[in-house]
């Protein structure tokens, strides 16, 4: 009697176990969407490449219109920003001195026409002590010719003495005329020249002006130095940083896409999830013989100054027109195990056909579709690795 009692446990049994299993091996839902499809009596056709998904199974495919996306070809290279140099002078002095003052130092912003230095220039005297003396020449000469005019009226000097007169006035004037623009050069004003007549006070005192606004990024003298005119290095160097230039090493086979006036975006390690745009500005005209890379410079602006010479940059460039093409999301391709790559089409969103393609560019999370697919077509995205599967394992 027992032997009974016991074989009808194992029947009661045995399907309770069978059921525990599958429902412990049955696949779950992750929150990005379905790992695989659930079970069904699906459909599949392995000569028309097609698998009929029930109902249940259908509302785990995710279905969308193929449409047109613009896709952009872009390039990428390495590189560094670097001043502007076309905005980047040497502040010499126009003359050779000494330095006495310095108004500005390393990192200061500094205005177009400020003072930046001083020198005390023995030139700068010599032209103030030419200009005092020509000026008192010049008053001689015209008392002279008004008294030579008076005389000759009245018949008092030959006309030859007023001649004379006359050429004296002219050469004064010419010699002043030269004094004064000589001043002039070393950046004196016409209020502070007359200052000097007036006072005939001899100034060896030379500001040095900016002659542009920008940032103070060198600074190679102190007070005392003595310096002259290009003679390297200068005392003060200023810079424009609004804009920047970032230098890329571009390999010699992506040369030849590239071309002035290309859009760039340039990511810097310093400002992560940031881009910043410009535009080519200079190509090389020589590779280089060790790497074989040409420099390529792009022009940014920096209004708010946050980047700094230095930085290391990658630079995306723009190389060609923009493609109008079929755009496809990344989960709607499938790679197949021989390397090919396809989708699945439907029209009914009950009936699903495979189809091989041929991709080209990625961008944004979109595959360019060269081939395969037109525009309009239903295209199953997410699930799709999922039909590919269960067609796979269906035709086995």
């Amino acid at each position: 009697m027992k032997k009974p009692a016991r074989k009808a446990l194992w029947l009661v049994a045995l399907p309770l176990s069978a059921g525990m299993i599958l429902y412990l091996a049955w696949p779950s839902r992750a929150e990005n969407g379905p790992t695989s499809l659930p079970a069904s009596s699906s459909t599949v056709s392995a000569q028309e490449h097609r698998i009929d998904l029930s109902a249940t199974q259908i509302k785990s495919v995710q279905v969308e219109t193929v449409s047109v996306h613009d896709f952009i070809q872009k390039q990428e290279a390495l590189g560094n920003v670097a001043l502007n140099d076309d905005q980047t002078v040497q502040i010499f002095p126009p003359y050779a001195g000494k330095i006495t003052e310095i108004y500005s130092d390393l990192g200061h912003d500094v205005a177009k026409g400020a003072p930046l230095y001083a020198i005390d220039s023995p030139d700068l005297q010599q032209a103030e002590s030419t200009l005092i003396a020509a000026a008192g020449v010049l008053e001689l000469t015209q008392q002279a010719l008004e008294r030579a005019r008076a005389l000759y009226a009245a018949q008092g000097i030959a006309q030859k003495d007023l001649q004379q007169a006359i050429s004296d006035n002219q050469t004064a004037t010419g010699n002043y005329s030269s004094a004064y623009d000589a001043l002039r050069i070393f950046g004196k004003t016409p209020r502070q020249i007359e200052d000097l007549l007036r006072q005939k006070k001899v100034d060896a005192r030379l500001v040095v002006f900016c002659p542009l606004a920008g940032r103070v990024v060198a600074r190679n003298a102190a007070i005392g130095t003595l310096t002259q005119p290009g003679n390297a290095p200068a005392p003060l160097v200023v810079a424009d940083i609004s804009t920047l230039w970032m230098i890329a090493n571009v390999t010699e086979t992506d040369v030849t896409g590239i071309g002035l006036g290309q859009s760039v975006e340039v990511a810097l390690t310093a400002f992560p999830g940031r881009t910043f745009q410009g535009h080519v500005t200079y190509i090389g005209t020589a590779l280089d013989p060790n790497t074989h890379r040409l420099p390529v410079r792009t022009e940014i602006k920096d209004p708010t100054h946050e980047l700094h010479p230095g930085m290391l940059a990658s630079f995306v460039i723009q190389t060609s027109r923009v493609i109008h093409a079929p755009g496809l999301p990344q989960d709607a391709v499938v790679r197949e195990g021989d390397g090919t790559l396809s989708i699945w089409i439907t029209t009914d969103r009950h009936r699903f056909f495979k189809r091989s393609i041929r991709i080209g560019l990625q961008q944004d999370g979109l595959y360019q579709v060269v081939s395969g697919v037109q525009p309009g077509e239903l295209v199953a995205t997410e699930g799709a690795i999922f039909l590919s599967h269960a067609f796979e394992t269906e035709t086995r």
